[in-house]
């Protein structure tokens, strides 16, 4: 696996920091984020008829919208990477 990173919370406090990273070759964005709260969890498992809850392989995290340029330079990253 080879990781790059795209971009840190600008308004990081280096304890917090939600992070964007890109695994080209698996074409995978990795996002670290806040966890939500209980009340917010149990609000996204129960949003989608579908869903049945979150495995626990997997998780939702939080990221702030000023992060959205970040997110989408690591989307076009993944997209380059389709395509080559």
């Amino acid at each position: 696996m080879a990781v790059e990173f795209v971009g840190i919370d600008p308004d990081t406090d280096l304890d917090h920091c939600p992070t964007v990273w890109v695994d080209a070759e698996a074409q995978e964005i990795l996002l670290q984020g806040w966890k939500p709260s209980s009340e917010t969890q149990a609000e996204c498992e129960t949003s989608s008829p579908a869903n049945g809850g979150v495995p626990g392989s997997e998780a939702i995290v939080r990221i702030p919208a000023r992060m959205i340029p970040m997110i989408r330079e690591a989307c076009d990253a993944v997209e380059r990477a389709r395509l080559r």
